[in-house]
């Protein structure tokens, strides 16, 4: 009411402005000397205008005597049939005529100045004042209730939803763990799919779209319309408490369609591992939709029905969104709580990637004050993720270098550490964006050079990496830890044929994939190297001894017997048995790496047998000779089938 105050003293300056006026035209008619018709219209028109208008102290005195308020209650009836007619109607306005809706809002907005006018003239000495005041307020109050009903109504009958299945997250890939019945052979577990659907981290707002109506657009300016009248009524208050509670339940029924439960961070806890990475999986998913598209979206709903009520905007954004926004991070904070599993790491660099991408969009969603603690722990989660995947990291390298097998694993095949490990390296070089980020700056253990590739180019982008180097220090703590495991054979072949197959498994993972950008051709020259020279270090151990009983046997200087040949004959069947007994039941898995072997010890082996047959079959005699040179030949490629089966009839010691 104060604010009525200096208008009532420049109500007291016009009124001595209109004397004066009077004063002065009243002189000049009197004049004689004027007969410019123009002059006298003029004043006459001055005169009418001023004579219209009334000074402050004649509209108290209308009040006083009731002419002024004769006007104002007779207004407020007018106003008032409109407002109580609706209240006796079960429809909606806004589901009526336009018309209808257009003489509802006039009609709050005739009774809210009809208020101001009432309560303007302070202190209120006429009790009929009084009484149409107290009735103009209540029959506002009944206006902005039944307004704030239209609100709650529109809110509700007209949101509308959007499939969320055009932005879907997929992650790079199925879980990796590891334990001793790994067996993934083909190491399906490692195929690598198309990173995040923009090609890189979002930048800026979103885009145009990624926004979609969260209320019908018609009837937009309609919850705009609602707003005004209820602010300009000092409503306000009202409107945003409906307006958020309703628009906070759709955001909540939204969560329920991207099904994102409600979990505590207890709840979280004690979920196993398999649970858990489903719910990661359906949190960086969910995540993304709700920010780049529900929130951008529920932002402009917000600007373009509140934008002309300064911070209240903002305010009203940040009460909708600031709980679903909490269940989001929450949920991050507890997986950060968790154990530093190996294979939580992906999962994790997953939430990061998201979290990465998404940060400027949070930055701008939530820019002004009130929003502040939302965007705050955003960061803080992102950083939290980051140091917990450099620890998951640095567990993954522990249980390399520490997993301790009591026993030898059968047959020399390919051990499970050596497909989990290279598995999981190789999944790495699809994270190379955060990892070279995350591990910049981490020591590396056991620095393993790059011996370069044949595009140099190439080389010095991707071998001189953070994550180049960490994982050439990962393969070669996984090559020491094999080099120990072999120890755990007795048999000197079977351990050559161990580190042959693990070895060869280490190179074609790297050689067929990006990590030959981390390694260098060089690095796999030299372990190609590697298990060549097991193998022929295998075909030493195992036919060194048979063969000396092959060697010098045509020699007649030597003066050998007929029946020594015949038993270095029989001794070198009796060998061929034993190892056919023995390594049918190896395994060589790879086909082309099991019949390069097959092939070197047929060239090895068969040769100097057929050489002694051919120069010695005769002395020996037909019914001696158990295995040709074509039959041995043939047992060869039972070889390394990971069976193990004895020959048909072998010799009788």
């Amino acid at each position: 009411m104060g604010d009525c105050e200096p208008a009532l003293v420049n109500h007291e300056m016009e009124h001595h402005l209109v004397a004066a006026a009077q004063h002065l035209m009243l002189a000049l008619r009197a004049s004689t000397n004027l007969n410019i018709d123009d002059m006298s219209s003029f004043l006459s028109n001055v005169e009418a205008h001023l004579s219209t208008r009334s000074t402050p102290s004649e509209s108290r005195g209308r009040l006083g005597r009731g002419g002024l308020l004769k006007e104002i209650e007779e207004q407020l009836r007018q106003n008032e049939i409109v407002v109580m007619s609706w209240e006796a109607n079960q429809s909606l306005i806004w589901d009526s005529s336009s018309e209808e809706t257009s003489e509802y809002l006039k009609a709050a907005v005739e009774i809210q100045k009809l208020v101001e006018t009432l309560g303007c003239v302070s202190p209120i000495r006429n009790a009929k004042q009084k009484e149409l005041l107290l009735r103009a307020q209540g029959i506002l109050e009944i206006a902005m209730s039944r307004l704030a009903e239209e609100l709650r109504h529109i809110l509700v009958q007209y949101k509308e939803f959007y499939e969320p299945e055009y932005m879907s997250f997929r992650s790079v890939v199925e879980d990796v763990v590891y334990d001793e019945s790994f067996v993934s052979i083909e190491d399906e577990a490692a195929e690598l799919t198309s990173r995040a659907e923009d090609g890189g981290s979002g930048t800026g707002n979103a885009s145009a779209e990624c926004l979609v109506s969260l209320i019908h657009p018609d009837m937009v300016p309609a919850l705009k319309s609602i707003a005004q009248v209820m602010f300009s009524s000092k409503y306000d208050q009202e409107f945003c408490q409906a307006y958020v509670s309703i628009r906070k339940e759709a955001l909540h029924e939204y969560l329920l369609i991207l099904k994102m439960e409600h979990l505590t961070i207890e709840d979280t806890l004690r979920m196993d591992w398999d649970k858990m990475s489903c719910e990661i999986k359906q949190w960086a998913w969910a995540m993304r939709i709700i920010i780049r598209v529900y929130l951008a979206s529920e932002k402009r709903l917000c600007n373009e029905v509140l934008g002309e009520f300064g911070s209240v905007n903002s305010i009203t954004f940040v009460d909708i969104t600031k709980a679903s926004m909490l269940l989001f991070l929450n949920f991050g904070e507890a997986i950060t709580m968790s154990p530093h599993q190996p294979e939580k790491l992906f999962r994790v660099l997953d939430m990061y990637e998201v979290l990465t991408e998404l940060l400027n969009y949070i930055d701008a969603l939530y820019s002004e004050y009130a929003g502040a603690s939302v965007r705050i722990e955003f960061h803080d989660l992102l950083a939290s993720l980051g140091d917990y995947a450099r620890a998951t990291f640095a567990e993954f390298r522990n249980r390399i270098a520490l997993d301790r097998s009591q026993k030898p694993f059968g047959g020399g095949g390919i051990h499970p550490l050596t497909k989990y490990a290279m598995n999981y390296i190789k999944v790495l070089s699809a994270y190379r964006g955060p990892l070279n980020l995350l591990l910049c700056d981490q020591e590396v253990k056991h620095p393993e050079p790059c011996l370069g590739i044949d595009n140099e180019e190439e080389c010095s982008s991707d071998s001189s990496c953070a994550l180049a180097a960490q994982a050439r220090s990962l393969v070669s703590v996984l090559e020491s830890n094999l080099v120990e495991k072999s120890k755990l054979f007795k048999d000197g072949s079977l351990q050559h044929i161990f580190l042959m197959n693990n070895i060869h498994y280490m190179v074609q993972k790297i050689k067929d994939s990006d990590l030959r950008l981390y390694f260098g051709d060089e690095w796999i020259r030299k372990h190609i190297g590697k298990y060549q020279q097991h193998a022929t270090s295998y075909l030493r151990a195992t036919w060194s001894c048979a063969l000396s009983l092959l060697k010098g046997g045509g020699n007649q200087a030597l003066g050998f017997c007929k029946p020594t040949l015949r038993e270095r004959c029989k001794a070198f069947g009796l060998t061929f048995e034993e190892v056919y007994k023995c390594q049918t039941g190896w395994i060589i898995r790879d086909p082309q790496l099991r019949l390069d072997v097959q092939i070197a010890t047929s060239q090895k082996v068969i040769h100097a047998y057929r050489t002694f047959l051919g120069v010695h079959s005769g002395s020996i005699g037909e019914k001696y000779i158990k295995y040709t040179a074509d039959d041995m030949e043939n047992y060869i490629l039972d070889l390394f089938e990971g069976s193990a089966k004895s020959l048909p009839h072998p010799w009788k010691k």
